[in-house]
């Protein structure tokens, strides 16, 4: 390694100037609506359910709620994407899912973000319905017809083809690259 070289653990996230100036250069205001957003990810003109997920996405990655992405809430985000332990990473899916924020999530609200993400990422192998039906057969342990924030954790933890199926299809890392290499231009 270099003099000027850090390792990995050195900095939160060395590319910190990089997102910054990319940042301002895609969003010179320094606050990322969701127009934008969807613009820098190449995402607009998607279907109801695909607007439906990306505006999901959006409004928990914007923390304090105001309608904006800013520049922290945009590095909390890549952060997570890049360094986020798998807990932390599953309670943002749970979050993402719990279209209702109730702190459960049912079969309808899992169904229904399982196909927006279809929409976007194309299919998966499998029907939205199978998947959800699959989840709920696996982690459901009281049989009630929701998965509280414990079980689900603790459900795609024990069950490593439903944790691997969760973060592929779930993955945040194509945002990333979009992010990291600009946008996608359309042909």
């Amino acid at each position: 390694m270099g003099a000027n070289e850090s390792s990995p653990g050195d900095d939160p996230i060395p590319e910190m100037h990089h997102y910054y100036s990319k940042f301002m250069r895609e969003c010179p205001s320094g606050q990322l609506s969701l127009h934008e957003f969807k613009k820098l990810l190449g995402l607009q003109g998607l279907d109801p359910q695909g607007d439906l997920y990306i505006k999901r996405v959006f409004d928990i990655f914007d923390l304090n709620q105001d309608g904006f992405i800013d520049f922290l809430e945009f590095i909390a985000a890549i952060n997570l994407v890049i360094r986020g332990k798998i807990d932390q990473k599953l309670k943002w899916y749970f979050k993402l899912y719990d279209a209702d924020g109730n702190g459960c999530i049912d079969k309808k609200e899992l169904l229904s973000i399982f196909s927006a993400i279809q929409a976007i990422n194309g299919c998966t192998g499998m029907t939205a319905e199978e998947f959800t039906n699959m989840i709920f057969q696996k982690i459901d342990v009281n049989n009630d017809g929701e998965l509280t924030l414990e079980e689900f954790i603790s459900g795609v933890e024990k069950d490593g083809d439903l944790m691997e199926l969760i973060t592929k299809s779930f993955d945040l890392s194509n945002v990333l690259k979009v992010i990291q290499n600009g946008r996608r231009h359309s042909v």
